[in-house]
């Protein structure tokens, strides 16, 4: 019944797209990289909030709850205040200037070789730190539902294996046959059925705490154990309260309004208005997500004290609440969560590389091409990082202090200095291009040493803002010094469109969001029920 379910509930979200779906999206380059800029704001917000999504947040940020406590929900509870600034400032530039890449503005900003060398970084960022964490991810959450090794009588290491090259494969000809538009209406369906599951799984779960009295598991919940319900973590948890003022704040506003892979999705937007309009639905997508992401953690604290290993927490827990027929649901919706961040990771490393690489390059040759050519050069590319991505994964297994820790402290290798150079170009006219390539390797050369080398006692979100703060003097200090009079032809306007093309409500509903965020710490903390 699990597999049935689970192959049910996956061909109806396949059959829904491609029946949405028309295949001149995939035969030109805005058609597959930027779904022919059609999305409206149901489907850009619903693509941002599942192209965030993955197994690895099912995975790490329940374990982390299950290890720690609710401190980890401010990686998206407080990314709202991202959000909404990337809404306000960054989009606006992006459509005035027509960019289909971030690193567009690089090229803009600085020249055309700084925007190669970051483009690069990138795609090597998602060949170690985005890809395979996604692949492993989804491999754990089925071999742990469906108890592959036992099913298949192999080891739990030839399972992972298994299951990420499944995934891989089933990945790579989604995005390579159907481009950012199917993603896009896959993600729309998903959405809906994941709200779905973030109601389900705290039903079911409270009335297995209560022996068949969800409320009798409510109460439980709420005075057992409290020291989980704390949100607003100390030095020693994962995720400490100040650095949701200094490092998180940072690389929130880097992921939603810098990441390529995430800004592909905005760009696809119809206009403007429908951009914001679905940044702001994202964001409050974001509020809901601990029902969803981190309850579950919280609830296996009670019903499965002594899980190992723990980053199986999730799906171990889903399989002990559910019926079979929603375990097959849950399945499908993990994995579809994680086809999505994958193939759209798949196809911002195309539109990176052929946009930014291939391109400019067949330009320097004087080699003539046409679209036809530069989609087909984009998808041989993209399974080429695919099978890179598939041979890494299974290795995550072994990574320490947890799957989730691992993947963002990783991560600052290759986002921070990105964001700040990008920052800069943005706030000061006098970085040079030499400073900001400087720069990037400077960064990420103090990152590796003092986070992977020296290990410094400080918390690695901290790290990461007294860094950007050091880094960012030194580039403007020393292009004051090399170059003086330097003066970038391009200057940054906050009023990047005509105010006619901004979304009108904005305001209101942003302002809603950020007190809706403050209230649900107030709730869980120590001033609340986390006493």
């Amino acid at each position: 019944m699990i597999i049935f379910s689970f192959c049910l509930f996956t061909g109806l979200v396949a059959l829904w797209s491609l029946w949405k779906f028309k295949t001149t999206y995939s035969t030109t380059l805005n058609g597959f990289f930027l779904a022919g800029k059609s999305n409206s704001f149901w489907m850009v917000g619903s693509a941002l909030l599942l192209t965030n999504l993955s197994a690895n947040q099912f995975i790490g940020e329940n374990e982390s709850v299950y290890i720690n406590n609710l401190s980890v929900i401010g990686w998206g509870v407080s990314s709202v205040v991202a959000m909404l600034l990337v809404s306000e400032f960054l989009l606006p530039i992006y459509f005035k200037h027509g960019f289909r890449t971030v690193p567009d503005f690089l090229a803009l900003r600085f020249d055309s070789k700084t925007k190669i060398l970051v483009s690069i970084l990138i795609l090597i960022g998602y060949i170690v730190n985005l890809l395979p964490p996604v692949l492993y991810g989804g491999a754990l959450s089925l071999a742990t539902m469906f108890d592959v090794p036992a099913l298949l009588h192999i080891t739990y290491w030839q399972s992972i294996w298994l299951l990420v090259w499944a995934l891989g494969v089933i990945g790579s000809l989604y995005s390579i046959l159907g481009g950012l538009k199917l993603i896009s209406l896959s993600d729309l369906s998903l959405g809906l059925c994941l709200f779905l599951l973030a109601v389900l799984i705290p039903v079911f779960a409270l009335w297995h705490l209560g022996a068949g009295d969800v409320w009798f598991g409510l109460t439980q919940l709420l005075h057992e154990k409290k020291e989980h319900l704390n949100a607003v973590g100390g030095k020693q948890d994962a995720v400490p309260f100040s650095t949701l003022f200094t490092g998180m704040l940072l690389i929130n506003f880097y992921y939603w309004g810098m990441e390529p892979y995430i800004a592909q999705q905005a760009l696809s937007a119809k206009n403007l208005k429908e951009a914001q309009k679905g940044m702001t639905l994202a964001a409050g997508g974001k509020l809901l997500m601990p029902l969803l992401i981190n309850l579950p953690g919280l609830l296996a604290v009670h019903l499965l004290p002594h899980v190992q290993p723990t980053a199986s927490v999730f799906p171990k827990l889903i399989v002990l609440i559910f019926p079979d027929i929603l375990i097959g649901f849950s399945l499908a919706l993990v994995f579809g969560a994680a086809m999505t961040t994958y193939t759209a990771g798949l196809q911002s490393c195309g539109s990176l590389f052929i946009f930014n690489i291939y391109k400019p390059y067949l330009a320097y040759k004087k080699r003539p091409y046409s679209e036809k050519e530069l989609v087909r050069k984009g998808k041989l590319f993209e399974l080429i990082i695919s099978i890179s991505a598939m041979f890494i994964a299974p290795f995550i297994l072994f990574a320490h202090d947890g799957f989730y820790t691992y993947l963002q402290t990783v991560s600052g290798l290759f986002n921070m200095p990105i964001f700040t150079i990008m920052i800069l170009g943005i706030l000061s006219r006098r970085v040079t291009p030499r400073m900001a390539q400087i720069g990037l390797f400077l960064y990420m050369f103090s990152y590796f040493f003092l986070v992977f080398v020296w290990k410094t006692e400080l918390h690695y979100l901290h790290l990461f803002a007294v860094l950007f703060l050091l880094i960012s003097l030194l580039i403007w200090g020393g292009s004051k010094l090399s170059q003086p009079d330097y003066r970038s032809t391009y200057q940054f306007e906050f009023s990047g469109q005509h105010k006619e093309a901004y979304w009108k409500g904005r305001y209101g509903v942003g302002a809603m969001l950020i007190v809706l965020m403050i209230v649900i710490y107030l709730i869980f903390s120590p001033l609340g029920i986390a006493q």
